[in-house]
């Protein structure tokens, strides 16, 4: 007659047997947890986009390209929409002298509060007629990146000449999301979804 398999098998192995099993099991459901954990909470985040409410996005920006442009900054500094590729972005049109766009103006600053030290970002382009308007309206400084449109151009290639209305861009530098007048930007909600847009 044979020995059979587990006759033969040294007792230190036959008892490292389960220990492995067990590790591997182990394993194996750490990294189905992570897996399910990282689905949710990117349904999470997209439902964060969600719970703010998007208007539907106009035809000409899904799926087609996002327009460009270049603005000064208060301190003069040009900056680009293209140069913030690889960053999500909330676009923000906005005037000194529009009343839904003053109201929304404390949500933005938490916003940008939240999100100094991330690879977020906000720009505020104001459609004012120069930087006076803008530096009276923040005589305290500001935690939003403003961005002056004297020409009032902007806009109208996003497809807008009302105010406010933003604009959420993904870290590829695709329009995602579309919103018609203000929101509450300092919700927890924004800061998940703009993090979706990675």
């Amino acid at each position: 007659m044979r020995p059979t398999a587990a006759a033969t098998t040294p007792p230190r192995l036959r008892r490292l047997i389960p220990v492995a099993l067990s590790a591997l099991a182990v394993a194996f459901v750490a990294v189905r947890f992570a897996a399910a954990t990282h689905a949710t909470l990117a349904r999470t985040r997209g439902g964060a986009c969600t719970a703010l409410k998007p208007d539907p996005l106009p035809a000409f920006l899904a799926g087609g390209a996002t327009p460009d442009f270049q603005l000064p900054d208060a301190a003069g500094h040009m900056v680009s929409l293209s140069g913030q590729r690889g960053h999500p972005v909330l676009l923000n049109f906005w005037a000194t002298w529009c009343p839904p766009c003053v109201d929304e103006v404390p949500s933005l600053e938490e916003l940008a509060r939240r999100i100094d030290g991330t690879d977020l970002r906000l720009l505020a382009v104001s459609v004012d007629d120069d930087w006076g308007a803008v530096r009276r309206f923040f005589l305290k400084g500001s935690a939003i990146g403003v961005l002056l449109d004297a020409s009032h151009d902007i806009p109208k290639k996003f497809g807008t000449e009302k105010y406010p209305e933003s604009f959420l861009v993904d870290a590829a530098g695709h329009v995602r999301y579309y919103f018609i007048n203000k929101r509450d930007w300092s919700r927890p909600e924004a800061v998940a979804c703009l993090e979706s847009l990675r």
